[in-house]
């Protein structure tokens, strides 16, 4: 009895370290990766830790998972602290693209491989990148606001400045809007960034927007559905919800909620159990000391980084249930949540 229960007693000290990103000792040979969180307090982030350690864990593999919740001298004393629980590779989902050169270099000094998350961290020797197109992206969110609305004032609402898929985002919007703005079809009647993707701040930048311009603008580019809420919580305020167009990102259950009540025009789906299970599936072959197989390249400052790239989906009202609900993401009654039935699209 004695020895079931120190047997029981260390089974389960080794689940809580797989969670809380302790140094688990009763399999030395096993495969073991770091995994550092931009922010779990983000639905979208919860996601893609569920998705990446249960694919990793099928693969043999230990997570050892860590917050930084949006704190990026955290996220740098968190990635430390796994490099020295004996990790065979890394996986940061960064919170500033261009302040980790640091820890990566020290990752790379100790010979552990590295995985950019989504994200791409700059300026440093990165051994793969998985994401999806992100300046693509962009140009979804823009296409589906000129197909909504072709003419018009357009106000630009950034996410973080410290990420740089933020920026990319921005390069495919202005792919599409410059053109238009060039011919004079539209005018760019504002452009602000969102810190760290927060609503709050999406929503002061909106009303300041809304008061500069006495509340005439037709369309919003905001790059997430996090911004998105923050820009129609004020929009809202003004009677203006549901009457100016307006994107998003990510997917979010509040967001896609929007969309079926007709508050926020489209988001852009990124299948997160595919980049998830991808990103796992690279970081088991970086950790075995394997080759990876990109699709393209894409270069951080420093190196020409192997890209493995994945493609986002458009969804907006129409495609709600052959999108999101369809794939599992969201379920039709939590999306459909606040909408009568009598006015609900057909169950799947």
């Amino acid at each position: 009895m004695l020895v079931m229960i120190l047997s029981a007693c260390g089974q389960d000290a080794g689940n809580e370290s797989a969670n809380n990103g302790e140094s688990q000792d009763n399999d030395d040979n096993g495969l073991k990766i770091g995994l550092s969180v931009s922010d779990l307090t983000l639905e979208r982030w919860q996601h893609d830790r569920d998705f990446f350690v249960e694919k990793a864990e099928e693969l043999g593999a230990e997570v050892l998972v860590q917050s930084a919740d949006g704190d990026e001298a955290k996220q740098l004393s968190q990635i430390q602290n796994m490099l020295s629980q004996d990790i065979d590779a890394l996986v940061i989902i960064a919170i500033n693209s261009d302040a980790l050169s640091t820890v990566v270099d020290q990752a790379k000094a100790e010979g552990i491989s590295v995985l950019s998350y989504d994200r791409l961290i700059n300026g440093t020797d990165i051994d793969a990148y998985v994401s999806f197109d992100n300046v693509r992206v962009g140009e979804m969110q823009a296409e589906y606001l000129v197909e909504q609305v072709p003419t018009g004032k357009y106000f630009l609402m950034g996410g973080s400045p410290t990420d740089n898929n933020a920026k990319l985002f921005r390069e495919g919007q202005m792919n599409i809007l410059q053109p238009l703005v060039d011919s004079g079809d539209i005018e760019v009647v504002g452009d602000q960034w969102a810190k760290n993707w927060d609503a709050n701040e999406a929503l002061k930048i909106m009303e300041n927007a809304l008061t500069a311009n006495k509340n005439e603008i037709d369309a919003v580019v905001a790059s997430n559905d996090s911004t998105a809420g923050g820009a129609i919580q004020a929009l809202e305020a003004q009677g203006l919800d549901g009457k100016v167009a307006i994107s998003g990102q990510d997917a979010d259950l509040a967001g896609v909620q929007r969309i079926a009540e007709g508050t926020q025009t489209m988001t852009i789906y990124k299948p997160i159990k595919e980049i998830a299970t991808k990103s796992a599936e690279v970081a088991v072959q970086l950790a075995k000391g394997e080759e990876v197989t990109a699709d393209s390249s894409i270069n951080n400052g420093t190196m020409d980084v192997p890209f493995i790239k994945l493609d986002p989906i458009q969804v907006n009202k129409d495609n709600l249930v052959e999108t999101v609900i369809n794939d599992g993401f969201h379920t039709f009654d939590d999306v459909y949540k606040n909408i009568p039935e009598s006015e609900r699209p057909a169950s799947p």
